[in-house]
């Protein structure tokens, strides 16, 4: 049976233990909150890309700490974009694209994937990455 002095000794022991324990591992509350996605019709001017002769407008979607910017994409019913999908940030579900038609696209880090797409006669078709967190919204401009 364990003498007093042993017992007092393991119970300090113990507290010293349980005291850097909860005072160490203290977290700032802010980190505790999870952040909103962006939302798609947050961005102030939607891209415009450049054009080339047979009609085909390339859109630059850069995929970052935001998610997919510009995250709107407006176009008028039935016109052919070519949308260049670039990641810039590591270790993220932005290194997956769905597709429309729920394809997987892999987006390799500050190489650009190019994606066909029409723009729809209504509504929109919507890309987003591997975890259904970011989006970018191709939308039918109302004539």
């Amino acid at each position: 049976m364990p003498d007093s002095r042993y017992r007092a000794r393991m119970m300090r022991f113990a507290l010293l233990v349980a005291l850097v324990t909860f005072t160490g591992c203290k977290k700032d509350k802010t980190e505790d909150k999870p952040k909103a996605a962006p939302i798609a019709t947050s961005i102030k001017t939607p891209a415009t890309g450049t054009t080339t002769p047979d009609g085909v407008r390339t859109i630059a979607i850069e995929a970052n700490s935001e998610g997919y910017v510009p995250a709107q994409i407006k176009g008028k019913p039935g016109e052919k974009l070519k949308l260049k999908f670039t990641r810039t940030i590591e270790g993220s579900c932005l290194d997956k694209l769905k597709t429309p038609e729920g394809k997987i696209v892999d987006l390799p880090m500050n190489a650009p994937v190019e994606v066909d797409v029409t723009v729809p006669a209504d509504g929109e078709v919507k890309f987003a990455c591997g975890m259904d967190m970011f989006f970018a919204v191709v939308v039918a401009e109302k004539a």
